[in-house]
């Protein structure tokens, strides 16, 4: 009996240390995660798939946003390489829907026609362009995109949104099926000849010159095949993995500003003068160096940018967007230093992520916070560079920052004295458990051993 006993006693000691340990590395940093599928699209071999998805799922409520990443998947959930499924990009918008409205699927006006409110980013393209949160292409599976404590995206603010008003975001993809088409990379980059497109989605010529890009890849537009190629159509989505933690007061908010190389720097107003061209152009053509280029190996297309930032702040990150054939882009301030540097890394097998010449990721910056800043009114010089030994349409030159203040000092309170003992106890969770656990088992064994002496029980 006093040996049954006894073994029930260690028996309930080790089952606490073990519960402990495991509540311990459940609550570990706050952070939580969530995977989502976008809704169903449906790709042929050359055909283009280029919708708006409005009010996806995602995480509600008052967070603080900490990473979003995204790829391409089949039926059963397998990562499609791009090579067969090139993903151009995806893009990520907020907006604010009267409550009970919904917005029919693949409605690219939806948005803007109706009474929902676009939530735009603070950058400083006009209008409805470039006002995503998130959003990058082929480089989706290998481009860093975290926020580090203690800074955070805020959404879900219940005193920002309007009274009948709730949050919902959309998800735009663009994909494109290569398999089985003439000219893979053309493809890829819209080139208008390939497409057969000589007018818009809405019926309207090209303009003079315009030789590819999104004007000639919008939704369900075929790319040409080599002849007698057959495959199947397939199922496939946008898996999205969402990470964030509850917004408290401790969490330094960060602006995201989303920059581009084609930013003429004129805005609405000056759309009378300058027509269509005006502002944030999104996209534009690298020409080929020819001959001489070769021989003098300067075959490397430079674009710049002048931009005025209207606040200022820390760089927390930051990270470039461009597409095949891209040779890296620079974000400089107004003296010439270098705020971010952000290059290309090409893939070099067949397998999801590694893909050989493309774009498969993108190196990020993340600098010391507090260490570059940005200043309110400042000319930043945004270059972007291309390989140009040949010609490549409607390739892209973006760079998204995240901007924040610093992080206030901390104040001699009994509140931050307790979160700063809560971050350091989560952030050393498995070395105050393992620490835990060593001194849980000697206490218990010497109290243990206390009980056999003075009950007279023998060791097992």
């Amino acid at each position: 009996m006093g040996k049954m006993q006894h073994c029930s006693q260690w028996y309930l000691l080790l089952l606490a240390i073990f519960l402990l340990a495991l509540t311990v590395q459940a609550n570990e940093n706050g952070v939580k995660t969530a995977v989502f599928l976008s809704p169903e699209f449906v790709l042929g071999p050359g055909k283009v798939e280029n919708k708006f998805y409005y009010n996806i799922d995602y995480p509600r409520g008052h967070i603080a946003i900490k990473e979003f990443y995204g790829e391409v998947v089949d039926e059963l959930g397998n990562s499609v390489a791009l090579h067969e499924t090139y993903l151009h990009h995806w893009v990520v918008e907020r907006y604010y829907a009267p409550k009970g409205v919904e917005v029919p699927e693949g409605n690219d006006d939806g948005l803007h026609l109706s009474k929902n409110i676009i939530v735009r980013n603070s950058g400083v393209c006009q209008g409805n362009v470039l006002g995503q949160y998130f959003g990058v292409g082929s480089e989706t599976r290998k481009t860093k995109t975290y926020v580090p404590d203690p800074y955070g995206i805020e959404v879900g603010n219940p005193m920002e949104i309007p009274n009948g008003f709730e949050e919902r975001w959309l998800l735009n993809i663009h994909a494109i099926d290569t398999r089985g088409v003439v000219d893979r990379l053309g493809c890829t980059e819209c080139r208008c000849d390939l497409y057969n497109i000589t007018r818009d989605q809405f019926g309207r010529p090209l303009r003079p010159g315009y030789t590819g890009g999104l004007f000639c890849c919008y939704d369900q537009v075929q790319c040409s095949l080599k002849e007698g190629f057959e495959s199947v159509k397939r199922s496939l989505y946008l898996r999205y993995t969402v990470k964030w933690v509850d917004w408290e007061d401790t969490i330094v908010p960060g602006k995201v500003y989303l920059l581009d190389v084609t930013d003429t720097g004129k805005r609405a107003h000056d759309s009378a003068r300058l027509g269509a061209l005006h502002g944030c152009q999104v996209e534009y053509e690298v020409e080929s160096c020819g001959a001489n280029g070769l021989a003098n190996n300067g075959c490397v297309d430079t674009k710049k940018a002048s931009i005025v930032m209207p606040h200022g702040g820390s760089v927390i990150y930051a990270v470039a967007h461009q597409h095949s054939g891209g040779v890296g882009s620079t974000l400089y301030g107004e003296d010439g230093r270098v705020i971010c540097s952000s290059l290309p890394i090409y893939g070099e097998g067949k397998e999801p992520g590694n893909e050989a010449g493309y774009i498969v990721g993108m190196s990020s910056c993340y600098p010391q916070p507090g260490t570059v800043r940005i200043f309110e009114g400042e000319t930043l010089i945004l270059e972007s560079n291309y390989n140009s030994t040949q010609k490549h349409t409607g390739v892209m030159g973006l760079f998204y920052i995240l901007v924040a203040d610093s992080p206030p000092k901390p104040m001699l309170s009994l509140r931050t004295s307790v979160h700063q003992e809560l971050k350091m106890l989560s952030k050393y969770s498995w070395a105050l458990v393992f620490i835990g656990v060593a001194v849980a088992v000697i206490i218990g064994v010497g109290y243990l051993r206390r009980n056999e002496r003075e009950g007279g029980y023998q060791s097992i």
